[in-house]
């Protein structure tokens, strides 16, 4: 579990640049759209959208943005239909990647996918081909700084948590899909603050690769994450710290 932990910092870390080139407004706007239609337009009432709402603040989105973006998916203002679309893929050394889209072309989308696919040294795989690898989970990631580590640990399993992982500075809380709010609102109430809270797939168990399979396959990643209908990518590599500094670095092995 902890290699969705390293490639979701490392997205942390290149969110203001895809902000300024407006890529992570147009993703956060269709998510919105997404949860939108699928529960309706009041955040209150619908936790998807919640959550979609506090990625969009966090971007420092403008509101009127949310707002029109929660307009089109309840059906008051016009826009294109989207399709959220689950693709499978193996990367560098056969590793398993899934790509969450939302598009309103189906056939663009795949085959975008498909050529990151091909000139990165992977393949698009069929339905159903790497998806039984990963459980689709609710995470909940805790700044531990200044925090009793044990402690968060023993307040989140109480809360309902399946498991807890802690790597750097970061306390990562695993639950059922359907069990994120409540088990979220149970740490707020203990005055643990959360830094971050979402639906993701996490693979159930890790792969270790040589190190140029492995900076192949975050380039391949990041590659997928550039492309404007793809909203999130997962994989099962475990990407070892050396190797995530010389992606930073740009070093090529």
């Amino acid at each position: 579990m902890s290699g969705h932990n390293k490639w979701s910092k490392i997205k942390r870390q290149k969110g203001v640049e895809d902000a300024k080139k407006g890529q992570l407004y147009t993703k956060l706007t269709r998510e919105i759209i997404l949860a939108s239609r699928e529960g309706g337009g009041d955040p209150e009432t619908n936790f998807k959208l919640r959550l979609a709402i506090q990625k969009a603040r966090e971007a420092s989105m403008p509101m009127e943005n949310v707002q029109r973006a929660i307009k089109r998916g309840t059906g008051e203002l016009e826009g294109a239909v989207l399709e959220e679309l689950m693709l499978e893929g193996y990367g560098p050394s056969g590793t398993a990647i899934l790509v969450q889209t939302l598009s309103d072309n189906r056939n663009r989308t795949v085959q975008e996918v498909r050529n990151v696919f091909t000139r990165h040294g992977g393949s698009m795989g069929s339905p159903g081909s790497v998806a039984w690898l990963f459980d689709s989970k609710g995470v909940i990631s805790i700044d531990a700084n200044g925090l009793d580590v044990d402690e968060v640990t023993l307040q989140a399993i109480d809360a309902g948590a399946e498991d807890v992982k802690v790597e750097d500075s970061t306390i990562e809380v695993y639950t059922k899909p359907n069990e994120l709010e409540m088990v979220k609102k149970a740490l707020e109430q203990k005055k643990i603050p959360t830094s971050s809270a979402e639906l993701a797939m996490i693979p159930k168990t890790m792969v270790e690769v040589d190190e140029k399979a492995a900076i192949q396959t975050l380039k391949l990643l990041e590659k997928l994450e550039e492309l404007d209908d793809v909203q999130k990518v997962y994989s099962n590599v475990d990407f070892s710290d050396e190797v995530i500094e010389k992606f930073r670095s740009g070093v090529v092995v």
